[in-house]
């Protein structure tokens, strides 16, 4: 396999799913579904990597930077609906912050403490931490699409999602050496994030749970 992120909770999988479920009968007003990227786009066409901060209210956002030869797209349309809109958006910054994090080589980064939060913060650095104390960090592009999201109340969200990882590797820091690994089932990931909006109005990532090599996101 490529790479990457944490597996969670189980429950939130569940849970998340039957949210999701409900949200496409009809509950909620109907939007746009184990391992391991800015704003999405306004068309479900890709993004650059480094993300801008403008859509989603708050003066004080980290900005989050990646080298040149890594890069996160994601594909999503807006809903139209303004509060899901901004924790599709988040969605997506958490994503970055825990990549950046790698980068950077250290888990003490303004934005992995601003996006992610509980559970998913825990274990983004834990999982962060893992790349970091073995020197690696990854080069390359991986592909998020499929987003579904639904809302609980005013403050909680549930977004699911898919990543594309055949395009993406990991690279040893210290020989520079990229561990070219051949695209199979487990390239691809299937997400459920709960996300829930502080009182900076940020949406920010409590929990998220990982399905490697699910069929959902397979092409």
């Amino acid at each position: 396999m490529n790479r990457r992120r944490p597996t969670l909770l189980a429950a939130l999988t569940l849970t998340a799913t039957a949210a999701l479920t409900l949200s496409a009968c009809g509950s909620d007003d109907g939007a746009a579904k184990d391992s391991d990227k800015i704003a999405g786009a306004d068309t479900g066409s890709a993004t650059s990597a480094a993300p801008s901060p403008s859509e989603t209210g708050t003066a004080d956002r980290p900005k989050i930077s990646f080298p040149s030869d890594a890069k996160n797209v994601f594909e999503y349309e807006k809903t139209g609906n303004a509060t899901k809109d901004a924790a599709l958006a988040d969605s997506t910054l958490s994503v970055n912050s825990v990549d950046e994090a790698i980068f950077e080589g250290s888990t003490d980064t303004k934005a992995l403490g601003f996006y992610n939060a509980e559970s998913a913060l825990s274990e983004s650095i834990t999982y962060a931490s893992g790349y970091i104390k073995k020197n690696h960090t990854w080069v390359g592009e991986t592909r998020y699409f499929d987003y579904k999201v639904s809302l609980s109340g005013d403050l909680e969200a549930y977004v699911t999602y898919c990543s594309d990882e055949s395009k993406s590797f990991i690279k040893d820091k210290k020989t520079g050496k990229v561990k070219d690994t051949p695209t199979t089932a487990d390239s691809y990931v299937l997400y459920h994030a709960k996300l829930a909006k502080n009182t900076e109005g940020v949406w920010q990532t409590t929990d998220i749970a990982s399905t490697r090599g699910s069929k959902e996101c397979q092409p």
